[in-house]
């Protein structure tokens, strides 16, 4: 058994403009660096630390393994973001000019990356976590949608999930446990932090 703290990163650039990124390559804004930074005071003792090979997500990654001592990041392409096809880089407003309904509707354009075979590449990446790091306990910084499509495989109903926030999984080898949501920054804390790190 292995477990695993599965997060979200902290914010990008793009995050911050309001675009979805999907395997677009934004690297992380001032703030998300300071939501790094933050979380790593909560995140306590881990045996390693992976990420999706996703810019915004090792860049957090490489932040709190630097303040745990723990390293290196080892960074794998199956905990990538699921591919958000032609909708890369367009704010909602911009969705919803150019795929009138789609949103509103749960439609998705024709190359963004289905349930099933992102499903399947999720499992592939934490079974990949699993083996490397039977028995022990390891931060994997990744994305919203790993996290909200594993839930949707367990039957919980979608909840928006902030930066830096995740859940705890139990990977026993032939299936994933859900565990609980955490949250890893307070915004109050952020204050705490110089505004350039």
């Amino acid at each position: 058994m292995t477990r695993i703290l599965l997060v979200r990163h902290g914010q990008s650039q793009w995050n911050a403009e309001g675009r979805w990124q999907g395997q677009a390559d934004p690297p992380l804004s001032n703030l998300g660096r300071k939501q790094a930074l933050v979380a790593s005071e909560r995140i306590g003792t881990v045996d390693a630390i992976v990420a999706s090979d996703l810019e915004r997500a090792s860049q957090t990654a490489f932040i709190i393994a630097e303040a745990l001592g723990v390293g290196p990041v080892i960074t794998h392409e199956h905990l990538r973001e699921r591919d958000a096809g032609e909708w890369s880089g367009l704010t909602k407003t911009e969705i919803d000019e150019r795929y009138p309904g789609y949103l509103e509707a749960h439609r998705r354009p024709p190359t963004f990356e289905p349930d099933g075979p992102f499903l399947h590449r999720v499992h592939l990446g934490l079974t990949a976590v699993h083996e490397q790091y039977e028995g022990r306990e390891v931060l994997c910084v990744s994305h919203g949608g790993l996290v909200y499509t594993l839930e949707k495989e367990h039957g919980l109903s979608f909840e928006r999930l902030p930066n830096l926030c995740g859940r705890w999984l139990l990977h026993r080898g032939d299936r994933v446990e859900l565990g609980e949501r955490v949250n890893l920054v307070d915004d109050e804390l952020l204050t705490t932090v110089p505004a350039q790190i």
